[in-house]
């Protein structure tokens, strides 16, 4: 899509310095349509997930069952995002996102379809959630890899953390509002997720931008692994990236969040909500002020310092008996894995030629998932080992020996000053 006259997207606007501002960032109306989509399509997202996990307890009274829906969003996205990175390199990535956009709007209608028409089955939900997973495979790196087309370099960074408030605000927003919409019927949810669908997809096609040329490079193995080649090539960008990964790995508790509130804080059931909601409403929160203030100088520094302010929160959650003390943990560690989460994109967006941008995307995708999953069972495995207290403060203290050992190892990372190389 060519950017019209008007209508600034990222390579066509050359202004002054003052254009990296907030003010100049909200001029960007292809970007600003980019961004309404994202947040009207995650909401619909978020929605869709929390009413396929209800639906399907509700038709089996199984956990075992719930854990497949997880699991069958998760394996398609695995296997298949790296070639997915690759399909970004090489096709328009906003039409790839409104395809995404729309086979997720198809999920929703036939999970409203058949909800009302009472032929919802165990079976029809698994198979629709690997089609999610699919679907989700693809829009994950076609989406990561647009924001740089459509700001200049000056204004990503306060583009990416804008980014992030908008997926805060789907993740602590689509699951509330599901909740309120089940009063009326499940099926209202199901409805709204696939207007949702549909505002996104609309809103996608009307983002304007100038496509650059896309890779030339034919599928193969070795095209679909040239991110993997690419991050081990460039120590800076694999410190970050696989920092992120081992402080997720080690510091997740979400798993291990209803063992707290029950045994350990003897609290109330609305407790459970009220600190899952807490690292979504700090990371929101700090977004929020990257998009207005951007880090601007010694970024390394901030970034394993970040990683380390997060596994000291884990060691005060870890020993925390009262609840507010526990929010209060929680919400310092959203804020602070939102700054490691802004440098980091930042630093992969930044330092990736466009044409390698979908496929390193991909991976960093890939590393994402695999922390969230794989820490959920680590936390699991732990705990049944040396209870929830034992293993939330041993990933406490393995944080902190990660963001010390990565000092060491990667250097350059630690001594990088900005977020734009000069």
């Amino acid at each position: 899509m060519t950017t019209p006259a008007g209508d600034h997207g990222g390579q066509g606007d050359q202004g002054g310095d003052t254009a990296g501002s907030f003010a100049a960032l909200l001029t960007q109306r292809s970007y600003l349509r980019f961004w309404a989509s994202r947040l009207v399509a995650q909401l619909a997202a978020q929605m869709v997930m929390v009413a396929l996990g209800w639906q399907m307890y509700d038709l089996t009274g199984r956990a075992w069952d719930l854990g497949l829906v997880g699991l069958a969003q998760f394996l398609p996205a695995l296997v298949l995002t790296l070639p997915a990175g690759h399909v970004a390199d090489r096709h328009h990535r906003g039409r790839i996102v409104m395809g995404s956009n729309g086979a997720q709007l198809a999920v929703a209608a036939v999970l409203l379809a058949a909800t009302l028409g009472g032929w919802a089955s165990r079976e029809l939900i698994l198979l629709l959630s690997v089609l999610l997973g699919m679907a989700r495979a693809f829009q994950l790196p076609a989406s990561q890899s647009l924001t740089p087309l459509l700001v200049r370099p000056a204004l990503l960074p306060r583009a990416l953390a804008f980014n992030a408030s908008g997926m805060q605000v789907a993740i602590i927003g689509g699951p509330a509002l599901a909740g309120l919409l089940f009063a009326a019927g499940i099926h209202w949810v199901y409805a709204l997720g696939t207007l949702g669908f549909v505002a996104g997809t609309l809103l996608m096609g009307s983002v304007r931008y100038t496509a650059p040329p896309p890779s030339s490079a034919a599928a193969s193995w070795a095209t679909v692994l040239a991110g993997v080649r690419f991050l081990w090539q460039r120590p800076t960008l694999l410190g970050a990236i696989s920092l992120d990964l081992f402080a997720v790995l080690l510091g997740g508790a979400t798993a291990l969040l209803p063992m707290f509130v029950k045994d350990i804080l003897h609290a109330e059931p609305w407790v459970l909500g009220l600190l899952r909601a807490a690292p979504a409403v700090g990371a929101l929160t700090m977004s929020v002020w990257l998009a207005r203030h951007p880090l601007a100088r010694r970024v390394g520094h901030r970034l394993i310092a970040s990683v380390a302010v997060y596994g000291l929160c884990m060691l005060v959650f870890g020993a925390s008996t009262s609840v507010w003390l526990s929010s209060a943990a929680l919400f310092v560690s959203g804020s602070a894995d939102m700054v490691s989460v802004v440098i980091r994109q930042t630093l992969v967006q930044l330092e990736t030629p466009d044409d390698m941008r979908g496929r390193v995307s991909a991976v960093n995708g890939i590393f994402i998932g695999a922390s969230n999953q794989l820490g959920e069972f680590e936390s699991g495995a732990t705990a049944a080992w040396l209870g929830p207290v034992g293993s939330v403060l041993l990933g406490g203290v393995g944080v902190l020996g990660v963001a010390i050992a990565w000092i060491r190892l990667f250097p350059g990372l630690w001594q990088r000053d900005r977020l734009l190389a000069p």
